[in-house]
């Protein structure tokens, strides 16, 4: 990637672009199997070609796990003893439980309220519901809506299939000069939920039309799969490969409300992309919050599991769980901005330079060299801003063939792509030898 000159940045999508993805999407319904992941993945190979398309047999084995019967959807409709249409489908894809079973059938409101959905402490929000693996229907309201429901005979309606098909997966992998790998998962799992499931992948998207216009060291693994089961399939497939390979790995997701960035560190907390998310986050947004892995919720919980023990970790905006509008309603594109996009965007960016930037530096002179024989220090000593020359005395101090540009970058504070033109130059200079940092 580009360290000398130029703009390492350039070509990068701006956050109108972005947004306008994520509104092309936003309709579509999504659950963990069906067309509409199919639809949504075809869309996102417009702008990434490359992306490929895998299915996965329903009853395939996923370690603990099996892929379930496929899921899909055409109408599904509440209509009350008056004839009023009550709860359509069409009106908002959360208005249906994701993985109901079909049902056409009369019956009154008290044998239908089991079977309702609604938040009493936010009672203008249609909230999220799932029932993937237990065979149930059920329709999701607001509950000021619930409240108001008449008693008398209801006929309820939903024109769904479940039945043998597969689960989806889209795959992208952009070589590289080495082997050694950087993971990049997205969720296409949600229904017209904009922060928690849609700011991920298109900006996944993106961040990946980015890298394939780059030269690269690493090679990136971009993967887009159903959130839990499709990173079990995945990990399934692809385990020994991505054990051997993967340097550092990342979560895509709650990357566009205006909330401040917070972190989701792996397992262990120390890991390669636990190091270059601190040290981005800390230069880039020095008010991030860090939250403890015991409040882990996405797929890092699968990719970091003991017997997988992946160096993963998610960089968000407002994470998962911790804003109102969270698996509601209210989490819909006017709770996202361009602006956000693209500041997420771009930080994502910039832990990729610096994972690329990195290397190990080893001084070739015992001893500081004589700085001034190459332009390095000023010929008159005494009364020096030693500021001006800090920065090529720390890092000639911590070349010690062992310690990296960014640990050198955490002891000294000097900025990792800072630190890489410097050692450009000082192995041009002869005062330097260096190899790539990878870490696998």
């Amino acid at each position: 990637m580009t360290l000398n000159g130029g703009n390492a940045a350039s070509g990068l999508a701006t956050g109108m672009e972005m947004f306008a993805l994520a509104e092309r999407l936003y309709l579509i319904n999504r659950s963990i199997t069906g067309t509409g992941v199919r639809e949504t993945l075809k869309i996102i190979s417009e702008i990434i070609p490359g992306l490929s398309m895998h299915e996965v047999p329903t009853g395939t084995k996923a370690f603990d796990w099996t892929v379930p019967d496929e899921w899909n959807i055409a109408t599904a409709t509440i209509t009350d003893p008056d004839g009023g249409r009550v709860v359509d489908f069409a009106n908002h894809n959360l208005h249906v439980m994701s993985y109901s079973i079909p049902i056409d059938a009369q019956m009154s409101l008290e044998e239908l309220q089991p079977h309702l959905h609604s938040l009493p402490d936010q009672p203008d929000k249609i909230p999220y519901v799932t029932s993937y693996y237990k065979r149930d229907w059920g329709f999701c309201l607001t509950h000021r809506t619930r409240e108001s429901l008449l008693h008398g005979t209801y006929h309820v309606k939903i024109d769904s299939t479940i039945e043998p098909g597969s689960l989806t997966y889209g795959e992208l992998v952009i070589p590289g000069e080495h082997p050694d790998e950087i993971l990049l998962s997205a969720n296409v799992c949600h229904p017209s939920m904009a922060n928690n499931e849609l700011s991920g992948p298109v900006v996944t998207t993106f961040l990946a039309r980015w890298l394939a216009s780059q030269p690269r060291k690493y090679t990136y693994r971009i993967i887009f799969v159903p959130e839990t089961i499709g990173a079990l399939v995945y990990l399934s497939r692809h385990l020994q490969h991505l054990q051997s390979h993967v340097d550092a790995g990342f979560v895509l997701t709650c990357c566009g409300d205006a909330a401040e960035f917070s972190f989701m560190p792996s397992r262990t907390g120390g890991t390669y992309a636990d190091r270059l998310s601190r040290r981005v986050l800390s230069k880039l947004q020095p008010g991030f919050r860090e939250y403890s892995f015991l409040q882990r919720g996405s797929d890092e919980r699968q990719y970091c599991s003991p017997l997988a023990d992946l160096p993963v970790v998610s960089i968000m905006r407002s994470k998962y769980h911790e804003y109102p509008e969270y698996h509601t309603s209210n989490d819909d594109l006017s709770f996202i901005t361009p602006g956000a996009l693209q500041q997420s965007l771009e930080v994502y960016v910039q832990v990729l330079l610096a994972a690329e930037s990195n290397c190990i530096p080893l001084t070739t002179v015992v001893g500081e060299p004589h700085l001034s024989k190459y332009g390095l220090y000023p010929a008159t000593g005494g009364q020096i801003n030693q500021s001006k020359v800090s920065m090529t005395l720390d890092l000639l101090a911590f070349s010690d063939g062992q310690t990296d540009l960014l640990e050198i970058s955490d002891r000294t504070g000097h900025d990792v792509l800072d630190l890489r033109r410097l050692t450009n130059h000082l192995a041009a200079l002869g005062l330097l030898q260096f190899e790539h940092g990878f870490h696998t």
